[in-house]
């Protein structure tokens, strides 16, 4: 693959390259692994800058009518939008749906957006492992704006934080009582809390919801990089596309906020040392799946089974081997 003419045409906006790209750097090949950093080499110390927007929430909540919505009307504002959509992967078979895209006829048609589906195959806490990788290629091709949709996750899953300069979790009406909302682990990630389907019979049970998880939220300890009324609940219906310009119009004085106060480029930089943390991490699991390191698994699993060794001892031994 031409690495050079790829760059250019990413640079230039082309969505066809910036695919072929993502599935470059999705590859676990390693001569694409090679030709993937290469290409996010030269990319890199660009001035573009998107802003990155994680979305969260329960299966069923509505992330992928929330965004081909809230994305229609960025787009409305002459922004460009790009979405990167995690599917959940089977733990039997491996495989994905990918079906997000088809949820969101109307953004797809627009030459303004740009989705991706993407499996998160055996990597926990909603965002698959090239993630990150996915929205510097978007922000090379020149995207104001990148929507990441997780897989529909728990209290605990909270890795889109890490990946993202604005956190929202999307909720359902009647989704639980001001205790829910107090309970630790997603609810402390988010930035903004957006209750949906605020529309017809669920319009007064949506407003009660928010005030709710709007108590819960001021019994929360403060976060040095929030400004007063942050984290913030508010009702949305992604249906009848109200709530869609609010929520947008508190989204940039959020980031206004912590560009001003430098908040915005500190985040960013603590997100780069995670990753590079997990990188490393990943390397060196990786080195358990070479022959020679399989074959001494093997070897001492055996020895484990039939009470030879000790699981601790076969551990060390295991590590000095791969030292």
């Amino acid at each position: 693959m031409e690495i050079d003419g790829l760059a250019d045409r990413i640079l230039n906006g082309d969505r066809r390259a910036l695919a072929r790209a993502i599935t470059l750097v999705e590859s676990g090949r390693a001569d694409h692994r090679a030709q993937a950093t290469e290409l996010l080499a030269q990319l890199a110390g660009l001035e573009r800058q998107a802003l990155r927007i994680g979305l969260s929430g329960t299966p069923g909540v509505g992330k992928s009518t929330f965004i081909e919505s809230f994305g229609m009307m960025l787009i409305g504002l002459g922004l460009r939008v790009a979405v990167l959509a995690v599917d959940p992967s089977s733990a039997r078979s491996g495989g994905s749906i990918l079906g997000d895209k088809t949820r969101m006829e109307r953004l797809s048609r627009e030459r303004a957006a740009f989705i991706r589906p993407s499996p998160s195959q055996s990597h926990l806490g909603g965002v698959a492992r090239r993630t990150r990788e996915a929205i510097a290629l978007c922000e090379a091709a020149g995207f104001d704006v990148v929507l990441i949709e997780t897989v529909g996750v728990g209290q605990s899953e909270t890795v889109v934080s890490e990946l993202s300069d604005l956190f929202l979790l999307l909720l359902a009406p009647a989704g639980g009582d001001e205790l829910q909302g107090v309970k630790r682990g997603i609810m402390e990630m988010a930035d903004m809390i957006l209750v949906n389907k605020a529309d017809g019979d669920l319009k007064a049970t949506a407003t009660r919801t928010c005030a709710d998880y709007a108590g819960a939220l001021r019994l929360l300890r403060k976060r040095p990089q929030d400004p007063e009324g942050f984290p913030k609940a508010m009702t949305v219906s992604a249906v009848e596309e109200h709530g869609l310009e609010d929520a947008w119009s508190e989204i940039q004085s959020l980031t206004q906020w912590r560009r001003d106060s430098g908040h915005w480029e500190r985040n960013r930089a603590v997100q780069a040392q995670y990753w590079f943390e997990q990188e490393v991490r990943s390397a060196l699991l990786s080195r358990l799946s070479t022959a020679p390191a399989r074959a001494e698994m093997e070897r001492l699993s055996t020895e484990v089974s039939h009470g030879r060794i000790s699981p601790a001892a076969a551990a060390e031994q295991m590590l000095t081997t791969l030292a």
